[in-house]
């Protein structure tokens, strides 16, 4: 009876400890990161203002969808950086996944960001946010966002 005992506890330890290993990340092919390097870019261009980069970067037909839910397009999104409306003292990536489909020439980018917005009422102001961007490559214009969908995540 103790043998059974010992026995069915290793089964269930090495059950356990497998299933929490680390899975291995495959390593990026060369449109994967040429996307993720292009998405960093753009977030220092979004904390800049770099109004030349972000008009090549974002698509005519964009769809920029806010944490709050409001949406843009890409003349709303960029006269809102304009205004003020939406401004970004830092953008820090913490995850970024990228995947690329259609012979690479498409790519989904999911990641998660923190935000540091102008302060408010003298107090820091943070936006942690989970995101999800869709990029086609267009033969002359080079890879751009078409679709930003973004989610607040708890502090």
């Amino acid at each position: 009876m103790k043998h059974l005992l010992l026995f069915a506890a290793l089964l269930l330890f090495g059950c356990a400890s497998s299933r929490a290993q680390t899975p291995v990340a495959k390593p990026m092919n060369a449109t994967e990161k040429e996307v993720e390097d292009l998405e960093r870019q753009r977030f220092a261009a979004q904390v800049s203002k770099d109004y030349a980069f972000l008009e090549k970067a974002f698509a005519d037909d964009l769809i920029y969808t806010h944490s709050n839910g409001k949406q843009n397009n890409k003349t709303e999104y960029l006269q809102s950086i304009r205004d003020g409306k939406s401004q970004y003292d830092k953008i820090d990536v913490e995850t970024l996944n990228v995947r690329a489909y259609n012979d690479g020439k498409t790519a989904v980018v999911n990641g998660t960001i923190l935000i540091t917005l102008p302060p408010k009422d003298g107090q820091p102001n943070l936006a942690h946010l989970k995101y999800v961007v869709v990029q086609v490559k267009d033969k002359k214009k080079g890879w751009q966002v078409v679709l930003w969908q973004s989610q607040k995540q708890a502090s």
